[in-house]
């Protein structure tokens, strides 16, 4: 078992694989490496796979920068980044660990390999630290598996052997009290202890956390959607990458802030009823939460990893339409929708996975609009039955959905993308709930294998890579 506060972080754009997980592990060499920091005179990180095709467009050179100096993806100041990689550059010197100068010539010292891939995975770096005399102090290689989540060559082994899933949690499983592999069984404990999906979720957390400590980190979590909201509503310009994407946001906003009489209203209030003019206004705005927080996160603002950064606008849009479109809806239905969505992504990353770079988008958006829908079948009341129903037509929909990311930024396809998601999410939820029992013919434990299946059979180029699809039909001169 995982957390959900491992599965929903917070971090930076525009990549969780290739931004947060790189930083990540660079800190995790840097902090494992600072007993002998006095003796390191070179650092040298190369990137294989995905991250060295497609590393720059997704922003990995500056994330390794960041993690190498000791920065974190959840504290970074997202606005400082590009002038401290910029003096870095400038001086080829590393200011590492704040004590010490040391030379780095980024051409030499970081390297994006694209012929090359690691044997374990497609999101593979390796970090090397010499001394003065030439001599290798310390070797380390990671894997970036989708989702922020990072593992050493050791743990992926372990991982692959059947002997654990990697990550070193703590033990979590046998501190859980209603731990769960499979969707069938989180529905048995439904079942024989009469609780819902979201009270199963809160009951592993408390082995962990007092439920302050749940609700204070959730109320953390859902603060920093509605800020990635908020953020990309109002701030206008093109992104960073030479697509020259207009950000669409704050055109969208205004219009939808205008009413039919002239009146302008910042947002609509709780529950209001479709506009008479258009009855599927309710569903612009919903586009336009998802637009906006992935626009921020291409921009390399912060975001909720939600289960990814290139799908972080999925859960937030969907949890906003509940908060300002449904009746009755509250604080605590907001952490309802967050813990049950955690539950159906702890799924995916248990029996498949939410890297892109093994998956393909259907492990990105495809599972954010499973968690999505999800999450809001259980705010709209829908039984553990009709939850896991939503979850299954979520992903259903979305099988095969191929990462073929445009230059490799995370632009086009995947803004848009995130809005479809989210749309999609809503008519499971409602498909599930409002005109469903529960019973159905295909479930989500089928529909995950299903989507494994489908990611290992599609072919690299779809995943990840910018070697087929859009990024190579789309002239980008």
């Amino acid at each position: 078992m995982i957390s959900l506060f491992e599965l929903l972080k917070i971090g930076i754009g525009p990549s969780s694989s290739h931004t947060v997980g790189p930083m990540l592990a660079a800190l995790t060499f840097t902090q494992e490496l600072e007993p002998q920091a006095e003796a390191v005179q070179r650092i040298q990180v190369e990137l294989f796979g995905s991250l060295g095709l497609t590393g720059i467009g997704h922003r990995t050179d500056c994330a390794v920068l960041m993690g190498l100096c000791g920065e974190h993806p959840r504290t970074v100041d997202p606005n400082s980044i590009d002038a401290r990689v910029g003096r870095i550059l400038e001086s080829q010197q590393l200011n590492w660990l704040d004590r010490f100068q040391i030379p780095f010539d980024a051409p030499h010292d970081l390297l994006f390999n694209r012929q090359e891939s690691l044997p374990q995975h497609p999101n593979g770096m390796r970090c090397q630290a010499w001394s003065a005399s030439g001599a290798l102090i310390l070797q380390r290689e990671y894997f970036s598996i989708g989702g922020g989540f990072v593992v050493t060559a050791e743990q992926l082994q372990a991982n692959q052997a059947g002997q654990g899933r990697g990550e070193d949690t703590g033990n979590a499983e046998s501190r859980c009290p209603f731990p769960f592999t499979s969707a069938d069984e989180l529905l048995e404990i439904c079942r024989t202890r009469k609780l819902s999906i979201a009270e199963v979720i809160h009951r592993n957390e408390l082995a962990f956390y007092s439920s302050d400590e749940i609700d204070s980190q959730l109320d953390a979590i859902w603060q920093v959607m509605t800020d990635s909201i908020a953020a990309g509503c109002r701030t206008e310009g093109v992104l960073a990458g030479g697509l020259g994407i207009r950000r669409r946001a704050p055109e969208i906003f205004r219009k939808l802030s205008t009413l039919p009489n002239g009146q302008s209203t910042t947002e609509p209030p709780p529950s209001e009823s479709p506009s008479p003019v258009d009855p599927l206004q309710q569903m612009d705005w919903v586009t336009l939460y998802a637009l906006a927080v992935n626009e921020e996160n291409a921009a390399g603002g912060r975001v909720v990893t939600a289960p990814t950064n290139g799908a972080a606008g999925v859960i937030p849009a969907v949890a906003r339409y509940y908060e300002r479109f449904l009746p009755q809806a509250n604080r605590a239905g907001v952490h309802e929708f967050l813990k049950t969505a955690a539950a159906i992504g702890m799924l995916y990353k248990r029996n498949a996975s939410l890297s892109a770079a093994e998956m393909g988008c259907q492990g990105e958006v495809g599972v954010a609009c499973s968690m999505a829908a999800g999450g809001l079948a259980a705010v709209m009341g829908g039984s553990p039955q009709q939850i896991e129903n939503a979850a299954e037509i979520g992903m259903e929909h979305n099988l095969g959905l191929t990462c073929d990311p445009i230059a490799g930024l995370v632009q086009v396809p995947c803004i848009e993308r995130n809005a479809m998601g989210a749309i999609k999410a809503i008519n499971a939820a409602r498909l599930a709930v409002l005109y469903g029992d529960g019973q159905h013919r295909v479930s989500l434990d089928r529909v995950i294998e299903t989507m494994r299946q489908t990611g290992v059979d599609m072919q690299s180029k779809y995943k990840e890579t910018s070697l087929g699809g859009l990024a190579v039909n789309v002239p980008i001169c």
